[in-house]
């Protein structure tokens, strides 16, 4: 029978972070250890947003939009893809008020933050083409961001891996359809 392990403690100093829990409780998830930079965090994290927004108008656009033989099929994809962006604009702006910011969600200004542009497309073929460009444009943006991120900042790390997964499987989606 091997001897039991000393009980070892993670957390060396509890009675400090209980008294620091204390101090500045108004800032909410902002503890003292936090680590990012928080004001390019926000930045970055309204960037995307506006990225996301953009990109639930341009597939609500092409779901009205599109005709042809395979548009039901199509369709139905688009509109998918418009609400799963809209979960993520939704899940972006709920991580900036936690870190203390204002998610920007004026329609001013909103392509010039926005990552990806808002491109109509002529036909159902251009209206995919479009989309996974903007999937490619997302999927490359976050990956910059979760690089930046680091471990820094591990729940907004999570979020922009598991948007960025969400964008990866929109890109194969569209990829499918066009061949």
């Amino acid at each position: 029978m091997k001897p039991a392990k000393p009980q070892v403690s993670i957390i060396k100093d509890v009675q400090t972070i209980r008294e620091r829990a204390r101090q500045h409780i108004e800032e909410g998830a902002m503890t003292f250890d936090y680590k990012a930079d928080r004001e390019t965090v926000i930045k970055l994290l309204n960037e995307a947003l506006a990225t996301e927004i953009v990109c639930v108008l341009r597939y609500r656009r092409h779901y009205f939009m599109a005709e042809g033989m395979n548009a039901e099929s199509v369709k139905s994809e688009f509109l998918a893809h418009a609400g799963e962006e809209q979960a993520h604009a939704d899940q972006l702006a709920e991580r900036i008020v936690q870190l203390g910011g204002e998610p920007n969600l004026s329609p001013e200004g909103l392509a010039d933050r926005s990552h990806s542009e808002y491109i109509e497309g002529e036909n159902l073929e251009d209206m995919i083409k479009e989309d996974l460009v903007a999937e490619r444009i997302a999927i490359e943006s976050y990956r910059d961001m979760i690089a930046f991120v680091g471990s820094d900042d591990p729940t907004t790390r999570r979020l922009l891996e598991e948007i960025l997964m969400k964008e990866e499987e929109h890109a194969e989606d569209l990829v499918s359809l066009l061949k």
